[in-house]
């Protein structure tokens, strides 16, 4: 039998939408942040020549610029205040996250609740400006020296000013989008962080789409190949929200307690399992380490020479460029690896089985303590399995598909997940935020009714 939160959530109506006067200007307020972070995007740096910009970016295509440029929204390319983009914010999150398993006195500040964590977000912050200045001077010193071999200077005058100006630029911009995503995140709908990653994303849809349909318009992609994709994408997209959402549920029992009436009852819960724990993290991880050789020699120059150092880097830039069979195995043999060690460092099961213990849980049939430790672990080995080869198929599928037709893409399986995970994320806060809407109007209704009687 449904329950009543489930009969109102299927009463949903564009009606009960427009009377939730609070959630229209959350969203309202989303909506204009995020138009601020795209007209910033095309705001650029100080001292840097668009035009020649573009044409150097055009021949250091398929690199790792590539990646930050797709999270960036084409920031990157055009080298704007927020070329950086939050990447150097996650990788700071994710470092700090992986210390607080494995160091003792960040686990201890985990466990201190609400004081901990603003601690832990605090060094995440300052981690953040770290890689910031790291990554702004690398990225203005590649700027100078960018095109060096092709007579082109995309910086106008180069030197130790230009590289204080554009490291003091480029950290506020990063900055400046974490507090715009933090004001998203409480005055707006949605996690603001992944909504800032996944509206650049989905800003370089149209250009896309055009592409897309310009090729079949002159000829050079054919009409069945548009549809093919299409249908892929749709599939993928399915795929993707359905196994984002699956979950492995553990029964979880506690002993009978005695209620006012004096009768002896037992509480039952869940322990969710997330099939996929990772989340993004693999792909991003894999893909950055493998493209990262190709960035580094773009930059650098193509190496000459048939024989030695220069005809092995030519060989292995060649089987590592993306869609290469080489390139596709390790990068699928690098989503494994990281899923499986992601998922070790954010799931105690240890941790998870001494709450249990602690709180009187404890999973039918199973002994509390270290047997329910090693059965949450055998549990979650065998359900990330299953979610790193997902990840696998998802995220290298797209990329095998791409290099054989020569499409002029730029989607993903790692953009895809992003897109998809941050959609059904923000879905389901709306849906709560109604659903809360139509609780507090029933509550308002019974105190009426209550004071009439």
């Amino acid at each position: 039998m449904a329950s009543r939160a489930d009969s109102i959530a299927s009463n949903m109506s564009l009606a009960n939408f427009s009377k939730a006067t609070e959630l229209r200007q959350r969203i309202w307020f989303t909506i204009g942040a995020l138009i601020v972070f795209r007209f910033l995007s095309f705001v650029p740096l100080p001292g840097v020549n668009p035009l020649i910009l573009e044409t150097l970016y055009d021949q250091t295509r398929g690199g790792i610029l590539d990646l930050f440029n797709t999270f960036s929204g084409g920031s990157l390319e055009r080298m704007s205040l927020i070329a950086l983009g939050v990447m150097p914010y996650i990788t700071a999150s994710i470092v700090v996250q992986m210390a607080s398993a494995l160091h003792p006195t960040l686990a201890a500040l985990k466990k201190e609740g609400a004081t901990g964590r603003q601690k832990l977000n605090q060094y995440t912050r300052y981690g953040t400006v770290f890689l910031c200045v790291i990554q702004g001077w690398f990225l203005a010193a590649g700027l100078e020296s960018f095109g060096a071999q092709s007579g082109l200077q995309a910086v106008v005058n180069p030197g130790y000013m230009f590289r204080v100006g554009a490291v003091i630029s480029l950290v506020g911009g990063t900055m400046f989008l974490l507090w715009l995503g933090e004001q998203i995140t409480s005055r707006g709908i949605g996690n603001g962080v992944s909504l800032i990653i996944m509206a650049g994303i989905v800003a370089q849809f149209p250009t896309f789409v055009s592409n897309l349909f310009e090729g079949g318009r002159t000829g050079s992609i054919s009409l069945g190949l548009i549809v093919g994709f299409a249908i892929m994408v749709v599939v993928l997209i399915l795929v993707i929200s359905f196994v984002e959402r699956a979950q492995r549920r553990l029964l979880i029992q506690y002993p009978k307690r005695a209620t006012q009436n004096g009768v002896m009852q037992a509480d039952r819960s869940h322990l969710p399992l997330k099939l996929n724990t990772a989340g993004v993290i693999p792909p991003i991880f894999a893909s950055s380490l493998l493209l990262l050789p190709l960035t580094i020699t773009q930059f650098a120059g193509a190496p000459t020479g048939e024989e030695g150092a220069g005809g092995f880097a030519q060989s292995l830039l060649f089987y590592l460029q993306p869609g290469e069979w080489i390139y596709l195995t390790l990068y699928a043999l690098g989503i494994i690896f990281f899923c499986f060690f992601y998922t070790a460092v954010v799931f105690n099961p240890e941790e998870t089985a001494d709450n249990l213990k602690k709180n009187g849980g404890f999973i039918p049939g199973i002994r509390p303590g270290k047997r329910t430790a090693d059965y949450l672990e055998y549990v979650l080995t065998r359900i990330t399995v299953v979610g790193a080869l997902y990840l696998a198929i998802v995220c290298v599928l797209p990329e095998y598909v791409i290099r054989q037709t020569g499409l002029p893409l730029f989607l993903g399986g790692t953009s895809l997940l992003i897109v998809v995970n941050v959609t059904v994320d923000t879905i389901s806060q709306v849906q709560s935020h109604l659903l809360a809407h139509q609780y507090g109007d029933l509550i308002k209704k019974a105190k009426l009714k209550g004071r009439k009687r």
